[in-house]
C-alpha cells in the first residue's frame, strides 16, 4: 500500500514514500522535490493515443513516472485541497487540470466530451478518466464538498465547480435561465446536472474565480497585462 502524509490545512503538499521499484506516476509541473535516490522519467503514459486525447483535452502529452527507493513531495498550483480517491475497479470522470499524481497500477485516459458541452461546459470538463486499482490524487481549489447521491437522487452543479464523479453516472450540461440570467446573474452560464447513485467530488473556487480576484493586483491592474 503506498504510504503518503498529506501536510498543511489550505495550502498543502503530499510526501510520498517510495519503497524500492515502486512507481506513481504524475502530472507535469507538480513535483516539488524528491530524494537523490528517486529515478524520474517522462513517459507516454498508455501509449500515442492516449497522450494524443490528453493533450486535446487540456492535460499533458506526458507524465512524470517516479521509481523508488525515497521521498517525493507533489503540491498543488492554487490553494486548496488534496482529494486521495481509492479505486477499486470503479472509475473516476476528473476536471483534467485538477489531476496531481497517481499509483502506477492506475490507469489514465481521456474521454472526448460532446463538443457543445465541452465547450459551454467549460475547458476540460469530464475528460480525464481514470480506473483500475490504486489511489488517485486530486487538487480541489479552495474547499472540498464530497457528497453521495441515492439512485435517482440528482443535484445541479455550475459546470467548473466540478472535481470529479463516479464513472457511470448520468449528466447532462444544461443553459441556466434566460439572457437576463446569463448577463446578470453573478454565476456561470452553465450547469452540470449529475443523478445518482454516485459520488461527486465540488471544489469551492474555480482558477477563473481566482484568476479574477487577483487581477486588480497585478501589475497592469484591470489594463491587461505585465509592464513590459
Amino acid at each position: 500500500m503506498l504510504q503518503y502524509q498529506i501536510v498543511g490545512d489550505d495550502i498543502q503538499y503530499v510526501k510520498v514514500f517510495l519503497n524500492p521499484g515502486e512507481k506513481i506516476y504524475a502530472d507535469a509541473g507538480h513535483i516539488m522535490s524528491k530524494s537523490s535516490s528517486v529515478t524520474i522519467q517522462a513517459k507516454m503514459r498508455g501509449g500515442i493515443l492516449s497522450a494524443i486525447k490528453r493533450e486535446l483535452t487540456g492535460a499533458t502529452f506526458f507524465v512524470t513516472e517516479l521509481i523508488g527507493p525515497g521521498e517525493v513531495n507533489i503540491a498543488g498550483v492554487f490553494p486548496g485541497k488534496i482529494v486521495p480517491i481509492q479505486l477499486n475497479g470503479k472509475g473516476i470522470l476528473v476536471e483534467s487540470h485538477s489531476f496531481l499524481f497517481a499509483e502506477d497500477s492506475v490507469n489514465y485516459d481521456a474521454r472526448l466530451a460532446p463538443l457543445a458541452p465541452a465547450i459551454l461546459g467549460g475547458e476540460g470538463l469530464f475528460l480525464a478518466t481514470f480506473n483500475g486499482v490504486g489511489l488517485v490524487f486530486l487538487h480541489a481549489y479552495g474547499g472540498l464538498y464530497e457528497i453521495n447521491l441515492m439512485p435517482g437522487q440528482s443535484i445541479d452543479i455550475e459546470a467548473s465547480h466540478l472535481l470529479a464523479l463516479e464513472e457511470g453516472m448520468q449528466f447532462t450540461v444544461t443553459r441556466v435561465g434566460g439572457f437576463k440570467t446569463m448577463l446578470f446573474g453573478g454565476e456561470g452560464l452553465y450547469f452540470v446536472r449529475v443523478v445518482g447513485p454516485g459520488k461527486v467530488w465540488i471544489h469551492s473556487i474555480t482558477a477563473q474565480q481566482m484568476a479574477s480576484a487577483l487581477m486588480p493586483f497585478l501589475p497592469g491592474g484591470q489594463k491587461g497585462g505585465l509592464p513590459f
